[in-house]
């Protein structure tokens, strides 16, 4: 589960107490909220296939004009640079720098009342932006620059088995987010071979402070649905880098790798996530920052160490 999604608690339901931990432990991380996004209105639900450049895309409903104007400024940018003669990962990392200075925004995927497929390009938490520099990457990858494709992209990353299906289809826990993507094809987990050591912990946050997600406070069907999903979890080798450690795999991370920051809350698998960024000699961590919006961490290993709570990083490697 990851802070900047909603399997931490949104601040405007968090008691007092809560507030300092989310200060100390997000100096430039993500944490959900209830701010409005710039959503798109729900598309209809597609039909569940393992990529998600294939989906059927008729039922996407158009961006909004800011939305629009965004992604294909994106776009164009893509096409200028040949980013299709790339790897995904390099795609990754030059859309996240043209998206560079865009602000954090807190609570994006639970401010509609009901589960939709929501769509912001110029303001982003730590998770969606990982989501949107992946699924526009795989469609410039395949040099298709149409939205409904992007859209569809997203879906299939944000959702269990690439099917938005309400609140509990949604991959609030990252380490599922991973495994999940890495059934389909679209990541791989590197952690474990890269030398990472067992993250010994079970995953019950959701269910155990119910009472701070608004979408979970008044349904025990929603609340059994999310702890099944804790269950499934419970059964699967976690893996994690300590953050003392990282700096030496730093020659076989790669430009564009998903980093998720393992914490040692309890309940918790990760609280923040970015992208590994490699340029002049740098590994740092190309992410959305709580403070300062979209930005460049430039050592990864000294980020992890000054955040506190953190232990470690997981490594996925996407995939075209």
């Amino acid at each position: 589960m990851h802070t900047c999604s909603n399997a931490f608690p949104p601040l405007t339901l968090m008691p007092m107490r809560y507030f300092l931990l989310v200060a100390v432990l997000l100096l430039a991380g993500c944490q959900d909220g209830t701010r409005p996004s710039a959503a798109t209105a729900p598309p209809a639900r597609p039909a569940a296939l393992p990529g998600a450049t294939t989906l059927d895309t008729t039922a996407i409903a158009p961006p909004d004009s800011a939305t629009a104007r965004l992604f294909a400024d994106a776009m164009a940018h893509a096409r200028s640079e040949r980013l299709h003669t790339e790897p995904l990962g390099a795609i990754m990392q030059e859309l996240g720098l043209h998206f560079r200075g865009r602000p954090y925004a807190a609570g994006l995927l639970d401010a509609p009342p009901a589960e939709t497929l929501v769509v912001a390009l110029d303001r982003y938490d730590c998770v969606t932006f990982v989501e949107t520099m992946l699924a526009m990457a795989r469609g410039v990858a395949a040099q298709d620059y149409d939205y409904a494709t992007f859209a569809r992209n997203l879906e299939a990353l944000r959702y269990r088995g690439g099917v938005l299906d309400g609140y509990a289809s949604r991959l609030h826990y990252f380490s599922d987010w991973i495994a999940d993507n890495a059934r389909r094809g679209h990541v791989v987990d590197l952690t474990e071979r890269l030398g990472g050591d067992t993250l010994d912990k079970q995953l019950t946050f959701m269910t155990e402070h119910r009472d701070r997600y608004r979408h979970l406070a008044d349904d025990d069907s929603l609340v059994r649905r999310i702890a099944a999903v804790e269950q499934d979890l419970a059964d699967r080798d976690l893996h994690y880098i300590p953050q003392d450690r990282i700096r030496t795999v730093y020659d076989q991370l790669q430009a564009g790798d998903v980093i998720a920051l393992a914490t040692n809350i309890d309940g918790l698998d990760v609280s923040h996530t970015g992208l590994v960024y490699k340029a002049d000699g740098q590994t740092g961590l190309l992410h959305a920052s709580l403070t300062d919006g979209v930005i460049v961490s430039p050592d990864l290993q000294a980020y992890v160490q000054n955040i506190k709570n953190q232990i470690g990083i997981v490594v996925a490697r996407p995939q075209g």
